[in-house]
């Protein structure tokens, strides 16, 4: 158990004893109690808004309720001052011994250091990525994955049972579009000359290899044939190729998924069918007119339609959405209230992670999901905003529709997965994100992917001198040597737990990214001490005893760094070529 979470614990205790003493009613809820790092750490070393958060409930004043906890607090091994300060917050400051102990916590508990049980073991369905199977993934696809990847990786390390959907959109028109552009270079392969892609078509060389492959399985069978006869068989044969391609895409970004789900099969099931009536059961579903669209301007023609509409008004929605077409064909709402209808009734939550083109969608299906499950299962959609790629400051312009578009695979073979991973994570998911392929690999402090790996190339280079210097590594470190500012690298340690429990809750993976970057900030400068004095440096001649101790350090230090890079699915470096 980390060092926040028995602090929590120990307070909780506090609380039972004043519940127990009649100082506090038995019901107060204590959800909101935390303790965290006070925002200015002059403050102390801890703190707690308990008396803050329960002071109401238990019929008195904050401030007063903090009193009463604070001698409690004071009686706890380890503390060594309690402090109440403005309305009622508590400050509590620890003992050198206790931040010591936490290092070795740290060091015993190793990569199991930092997992936790907040998830009880609920289920969690986590979809992303789920492109149009109509090409290769490219750079504009990577940066969900990433997120989504590495969001599924937190929550399990949260205590969570997760799930990792791929949601395959072969329904659409694209699809059908996809497949005449697969039976073109099948054609070419025969030995047609093609000339020109028709506008319209899927231009790329990815589908040349479709082609051949198809060209040998069926040889002329379906040259000169209406379209009617093929189109489904292609349709098929083509998904399945990209599908292919897109997993061994994924996989070279190490993201494997537990679920392909085919918006075809959902459709064919009769699920959307379930759907419509599970919501009219509830008398959701009723047949109106939508209203005028309010961009229209006056003059312009407008002819209301008839059509099947679901009352997501009714949770928060803007307005009703039309779940059937007026020719009776499913819209692709209702596909997508279906499919999340399905995802729901094997999940506690579900988490999607969606292009910023989808934005607009996300009210409408948050109504579906609460309507379709009574509540039970809630929707959590992050919006991932696109990625600008860059050379040396200067864009790359893309077209996928020309078939120039840069691939996943090839951004890996130039810079490495690691280095995909970690930028794609260095800023929020609602914020742009500039990719340049001269900045990402720059050995500098801006550069945060070089700045954390090099942290932790650092700390593995001390074990292996330390073994040049043939310190006595079996020998127990007396950690009491360590100084002040080196046990402040542990209190930055000690809050990694922490960190990963808020970013799970929060859907958040790029919280791990800036913690890791702060570690390795305060790691480098606690090493820069030894530039100008070499009694300052982790490994000292002739002083082998600090030198385990310091080694300690940096040892705990290096297993968080290679922890949380393991949540974002980059290997921590052990040397910097």
């Amino acid at each position: 158990m980390s060092l926040y979470a028995r602090y929590s614990a120990l307070l909780d205790g506090i609380l039972d004893e004043l519940v127990a003493e009649g100082a506090l009613p038995p019901e107060l809820n204590r959800k909101a109690v935390a303790v965290e790092p006070p925002r200015d750490p002059s403050h102390g070393d801890l703190a707690t808004n308990a008396a803050m958060v329960l002071a109401k409930g238990a019929g008195t004043n904050p401030r007063a309720l903090a009193e009463q906890v604070k001698p409690k607090l004071e009686a706890i091994p380890g503390v060594t001052q309690v402090d109440v300060a403005g309305p009622g917050f508590i400050n509590l400051r620890l003992t050198d011994g206790a931040w010591r102990d936490e290092l070795v916590t740290i060091l015993a508990e190793g990569e199991r250091y930092g997992l936790s049980t907040i998830g009880n073991n609920e289920r969690v369905n986590v979809e992303y990525v789920s492109a149009n199977p109509t090409g290769p993934m490219h750079m504009g696809h990577c940066r969900g994955a990433v997120v989504g990847d590495s969001l599924a990786r937190l929550l399990e390390a949260a205590g969570f049972r997760v799930t990792k959907e791929y949601y395959v959109n072969d329904a659409g028109s694209q699809v059908d579009t996809l497949a005449r552009s697969a039976h073109l270079r099948y054609r070419e392969a025969l030995g047609e000359n093609i000339g020109e892609i028709p506008e319209g078509l899927y231009p790329g060389d990815y589908l040349k290899p479709v082609g051949t492959l198809l060209a040998a399985e069926y040889g002329n069978d379906w040259v000169g044939k209406p379209e009617a006869e093929w189109l489904q068989l292609f349709k098929q044969k083509t998904v399945a190729a990209m599908l292919d391609l897109i997993r061994h895409d994924l996989s070279l970004l190490g993201i494997h998924h537990d679920i392909f789900a085919s918006e075809a099969e959902l459709q064919a099931s009769g699920k959307v069918e379930e759907a419509m009536e599970n919501l009219r059961s509830k008398g959701l579903v009723y047949e109106g007119q939508l209203e005028r669209p309010k961009s229209l301007d006056e003059h312009d023609e407008w002819e209301p339609v008839e059509l099947t509409l679901f009352k997501s008004s009714e949770f928060g929605d803007d307005q009703d959405r039309p779940m059937k077409k007026s020719n009776g064909s499913w819209t692709y709402f209702g596909a997508d209230a279906a499919y999340h209808l399905k995802k729901a009734q094997s999940a506690d939550h579900l988490v999607n992670i969606w292009g910023a083109d989808h934005a607009g969608t996300v009210k409408r299906v948050q109504a579906a999901v609460t309507a379709l499950t009574d509540g039970r299962v809630d929707l959590d959609v992050k919006i991932i905003q696109m990625v600008k790629l860059l050379r040396a400051g200067e864009p790359i312009k893309m077209s996928k529709r020309a078939g120039n578009f840069v691939t996943l695979a090839d951004v890996v073979r130039e810079v490495g997965k690691d280095v995909v991973r970690f930028m794609m994570l260095t800023k929020r998911t609602d914020s742009m994100l500039d990719f340049d392929f001269a900045k990402v690999v720059e050995a500098s402090k801006d550069n945060p992917v070089f700045y954390v790996q090099y942290a932790h190339a650092r700390i593995s280079s001390l074990q292996r001198k330390a073994v040049e210097a043939a310190l006595p590594l079996t020998d127990k470190a007396d950690l009491a040597l360590l100084d002040a500012e080196e046990l402040g690298l542990v209190k930055l340690a000690a809050q990694y737990p922490r960190v990963v429990e808020g970013a799970a809750m929060a859907h958040e993976p790029h919280r791990i990214a800036f913690y890791l970057y702060d570690l390795a900030a305060a790691f480098h400068a606690l090493w820069n001490r030894g530039n100008d004095d070499p009694e300052r440096r982790f490994l000292i001649e002739n002083n082998p005893q600090l030198s385990l101790s310091r080694l300690e350090l940096a040892r705990g230090i290096g297993q968080i760094i290679k922890n949380g890079l393991g949540l974002m699915g980059v290997e921590a470096a052990e040397e910097m070529r």
